[in-house]
């Protein structure tokens, strides 16, 4: 449980999106009668769970590494993707209509296979489909990966030779799973990606999906009616990011589903926590507020009967979380 992400998207970063609208700080969780009723005991895991989830879907632009996508944040635990090999990948394949199944042996074992059909050899067009099959690969960096990907282009303008592009896609995780020396994390669901490098360094994602399901050695969850966006800007010192997150959340861990949002983004700099920035976790008439001080300090504030006011306030740090 307590994996929490570092919020860090780096200068490496070449995800991106936009297009849709933004959460807006109106977008806050209802205190219902339904879900989990929040107290002292379980708030602070709540939270992190609830974190957790957000940094997961961010994470899952991921699926698109096969066209320079590198969503994955320091410390998090997201379902990688064997980027010297897909690197280049739907450049490479656009020289074939359709192409594969192509197999590609992994650095130390296993190997991934890829195919898919194109409408037009010399762009992406809506509807191009890709499939990404890894059979025990091992590229040495301590995961080893299995299951399938499938990608279907939703729309597309730009250049993909330049890395300049809008792209559009639906992707899908039938058994994705990643094994590392300590655990074994799988996941299965689907997840829509918009991606925007015009602005290069500027580049920013959205993430949404009706449901993911993951499982781990210690704990199981599913995020469903998820939405998370994404800015970074590697051209300015620094490097500053910025997050907004929704959805809802059920955890082995917990008794009962959370929802949550973002009423104020997330904001930070290259590798560091977020700066400034509030989630709220919304159970059975109750709450309970993450609010950033700074990179290193946070406050949890605990509204136990859901009628507004704080009944209880814990001053921490982003790494005591973590642990």
């Amino acid at each position: 449980m307590k994996r929490l992400h570092l919020l860090a998207l780096g200068p490496a970063l070449l995800l991106a999106a936009c297009g849709d609208s933004k959460l807006s700080s109106g977008d806050e969780p209802a205190n219902t009668g339904t879900g989990l009723v929040l107290t002292s005991v379980n708030a602070q895991s709540a939270v992190v769970i609830a974190f957790n989830a957000a940094m997961d879907s961010a994470d899952l632009a991921d699926v698109g590494g096969a066209i320079g996508v590198t969503a994955t944040a320091p410390g998090s635990s997201s379902k990688a993707t064997p980027r010297k090999q897909l690197s280049g990948f739907l450049v490479s394949a656009l020289q074939q209509v359709p192409f594969g199944p192509d197999v590609f042996p992994c650095d130390v074992s296993g190997s991934i296979t890829m195919s898919g059909d194109l409408a037009d050899p010399f762009t992406l067009t809506a509807g191009d489909t890709f499939n990404i099959d890894a059979a025990a690969c091992d590229d040495g960096l301590g995961e080893v990966l299995d299951g399938v990907m499938s990608m279907t282009v939703t729309e597309f303008t730009g250049d993909l030779f330049l890395q300049a592009y809008l792209l559009g896609m639906n992707a899908s995780l039938n058994g994705l799973q990643v094994t590392t020396a300590t655990d074994v994390v799988s996941s299965t669901g689907d997840t829509s990606v918009v991606l925007d490098t015009t602005a290069t360094p500027f580049v920013s994602a959205i993430v949404s999906g009706a449901s993911m399901m993951t499982s781990s050695n210690s704990d199981s969850e599913t995020l469903s009616n998820y939405r998370t966006e994404q800015t970074v800007d590697a051209g300015q010192q620094g490097i500053p990011y910025t997050l907004t997150s929704s959805g809802t959340v059920d955890s082995s861990l917990l008794s009962d589903t959370v929802r949550y949002t973002t009423p104020v983004q997330f904001t930070g700099f290259d590798v560091d926590f977020p700066s400034t920035g509030e989630l709220l976790v919304s159970g059975n008439n109750s709450s309970v507020r993450l609010v950033a001080l700074d990179n290193v300090n946070v406050r949890i504030d605990l509204d136990n009967d859901g009628n507004g006011t704080v009944d209880e306030s814990i001053q921490t740090t982003w790494l005591a979380l973590a642990n």
